[in-house]
């Protein structure tokens, strides 16, 4: 018969795919009271990125990013050759000694020179709203023109800061006097949303076309058609080189005579010919207009540039393209939805770092591309997008950490019953670490007993007996743990740990030496806390040796033990027994003392353990003896295997310096019984 197949088992999961489970296990054990707080979170987060530009500073931030994106996309032109300023500069106000209103006189005479030159049109961004002596002779040369001619509009419902009531009457009855000829009215309203112009201005009924608009229909220029109903951003330009982007000529050269200078009158025909005029100030703090670019360049630019910079869009057909309002439905819920998908990976912060910057960037660098595609994004939710992708990051990331959270103090507090918080901490952030295997390490092994504890026990009640019992073991495990030691298991009143595993420090055996002693102050500590009332207890016992172990976990699938197995396990166990017969309370083999790094040991002799044939060298750590006594003592055991006699002599005498150790008066006693091996056999 074939031998039967192995059984079948579930793939794995991806990691990814395993993580996120991982989180999404974390918010569905959350409380109803933080789902609902993640809830409004993620609903708070989609209508941020929906209105964002219509939420108070965070607008004002929506502006900001905008503007940064048209500075850094905006195009670098040489000097347009379609379109010339004729400007009113601060010299001109200074040559005709008038500033305001603007001088008509000089006006007049300079629509006579261009309207021989060839312009394609011609628009004056001059408001006519108050009389002035030369108006006469401005009508005339208006009423004259051959040029298509587009003269300044504005009223008071849709300019009310620039114009009142009286001045639009007469603005009205001005350009009454010039209907039936090639000149028109145009508008020159500029929108100044949120304090700059960065958009082309809404088109109101009953105004004239813009100014623009008009001088293109004008020359018959299909651009303009494209351009019919456009509202949407402005697309500005930043000169490529010293040459500013329109080339401007001062009004004062196109007013002298006709014929003055031909060669002059030429070289000015030629700037004119086949270009669209602009006649306007350029004056300093006068008509002056903040843009897109103003908080890079640092400048504003006069009112004529910004009506010259639609002109050179709309001959270039650089119409931008709208985001439509379900594509920023579409565009919010894929970033809310990123959010979250990536708040339910829980990992460490420093492995989420590249999936956040990824992401962030990728958000962030979403409104530049569309930019530079000729998409609309004023009114696209750039802010908008990297604050609700954070506001859903942290709706879904508290709830995952929130149940996480109670899960992780729980383990923490669980495992750090037994381990080391580092340890505890790492086996809860990889809890793969939990297999049922086991590795040679090299420990430091302690054991712990309670002298005299089990007959106790059987005079108290039961009781009191635990009350004790848990009394006694909570500050011994507390020490191994002070120390960073592991607490492998407790047997009745016994504690018994090491150091080096499952993470290895360069200070185990140090920290293992001193946590020995230190458990051994804490019994005597019990001991004194006991009600006299109560049976006295005895001391604690405390054996320690260095050696290789098999450690790991043991068990089944069920129930599994973090714990060390091996012989030098069994050998700490021996010498914490030993204590008794040595008249000591804590021990440790010459293996374990070499490696401790502490110089507070004095040698007690070799052993041999029970149940062993090969004897230990065994030491007892006294903080307080005497250096002098220390080193006699040292010289003392050496000389044991060579002369026990003379040994013996130098031990007494140390001994009777110190009538009160009982492990220095043991010591003679076992010299004195020597032979052979010179190591005393523990019964």
């Amino acid at each position: 018969m074939p031998a039967p197949a192995p059984p079948l088992t579930p793939a794995a999961p991806p990691p990814l795919r395993r993580l996120v489970r991982k989180g999404w296990r974390n918010v569905r054990a959350a409380s109803a009271r933080q789902l609902a707080v993640s809830g409004m979170l993620l609903v708070s987060a989609l209508l941020l990125i929906l209105f964002s530009w219509n939420v108070p500073v965070i607008g004002d931030a929506e502006d900001s990013l905008y503007d940064l994106r048209a500075f850094v996309m905006a195009p670098q032109v040489e000097q347009d050759p379609r379109i010339q300023i004729v400007a009113y500069t601060d010299q001109t106000l200074r040559n005709v000694r008038k500033r305001s209103p603007l001088d008509r006189a000089l006006l007049a005479r300079s629509l006579r020179s261009l309207d021989g030159m060839g312009a394609k049109a011609i628009g004056i961004d001059i408001l006519f709203d108050q009389p002035q002596d030369e108006d006469e002779d401005l009508i005339a040369a208006l009423r004259a023109m051959k040029t298509p001619t587009f003269v300044a509009y504005a009223d008071l419902a849709t300019n009310k800061d620039d114009i009142n009531y009286e001045q639009q009457e007469y603005l009205r009855a001005f350009m009454k006097r010039v209907e039936g000829t090639n000149v028109h009215p145009a508008s020159i309203r500029l929108s100044n949303y949120q304090g700059a112009t960065r958009v082309w201005p809404s088109i109101e009924p009953g105004l004239p076309p813009l100014l623009g608009r008009a001088m293109i229909a004008a020359a018959g220029q299909g651009e303009e058609r494209a351009f019919a109903g456009y509202t949407g951003s402005i697309r500005y330009r930043r000169p490529a080189s010293d040459a500013p982007v329109f080339s401007s000529i001062p009004i004062d050269l196109f007013a002298a005579p006709a014929g003055a200078d031909a060669d002059m009158t030429a070289a000015l025909s030629a700037q004119v010919a086949g270009r669209y005029v602009l006649i306007g100030g350029q004056i300093i703090d006068t008509d002056q207009v903040t843009t897109a670019l103003t908080g890079y360049t640092g400048a504003t630019v006069p009112g004529i540039e910004v009506h010259a910079e639609t002109i050179a869009q709309m001959l270039d057909g650089a119409r931008k393209s709208p985001v439509l309002g379900w594509q920023r439905l579409v565009v919010a819920l894929l970033v809310v939805g990123a959010a979250a998908f990536t708040a339910l990976i829980d990992l460490k912060p420093w492995k989420m770092a590249p999936l956040l910057i990824v992401q962030l960037l990728a958000i962030g660098g979403l409104p530049f591309l569309l930019e530079s595609r000729d998409v609309d994004t004023y009114g696209t939710p750039a802010f908008g997008w990297l604050g609700g992708w954070l506001l859903a990051f942290i709706a879904v990331s508290g709830a995952v950490r929130a149940s996480g959270a109670v899960e992780r103090r729980f383990a923490q507090d669980a495992l750090g019953k037994y381990l080391p918080r580092d340890i505890a901490q790492e086996i809860i952030d990889n809890p793969e670490k939990l297999t049922l295997s086991g590795a040679k390490r090299e420990l430091y092994i302690l054991f712990s007993d309670l002298e005299g504890f089990t007959q106790l026990s059987h005079q108290l009640e039961p009781e009191v007996v635990a009350r004790l019992l848990n009394d006694y073991l909570d500050r011994l495990s507390s020490v191994v743990l002070e120390y960073g030691g592991v607490i492998d298991k407790y047997v009745g009143d016994a504690v018994v740990a090491f150091w080096g595993a499952p993470i290895a420090k360069p200070d185990d055996g140090r920290n293992a030496a001193l946590a020995g002693y230190a458990m051994w102050q804490a019994g005597e500590a019990f001991r004194q806390s006991i009600d006299p009332a109560l049976p006295p207890v005895g001391r604690t016992r405390v054996g320690q040796h260095f050696g290789e172990a098999v450690v790991g976990n043991f068990g089944g699938e069920r129930r599994i033990q973090y714990t060390a197995l091996g012989d030098a396990m069994n050998t700490a166990a021996r010498l914490e027994a030993a204590n008794k017969a040595l008249g000591t309370a804590v021990i440790a083999s010459r293996e374990f003392v070499e490696r401790s790094g502490l110089d507070w040991w004095r040698p007690l002799g070799s052993v041999v353990l029970r149940g062993r044939s090969r004897p230990v060298e065994v030491f007892e750590p006294a903080p307080d003896f005497p250096e002098a006594d220390r080193a006699a003592l040292n010289a003392a055991v050496v000389r044991i295997a060579t002369d026990t006699a003379g040994a013996l002599a130098q031990i007494e005498g140390l001994a009777q310096g110190h009538p009160d150790d009982r492990a220095l008066a043991k010591l003679a006693e076992r010299t004195g019984t020597l032979e052979g091996t010179k190591a005393y056999v523990l019964a």
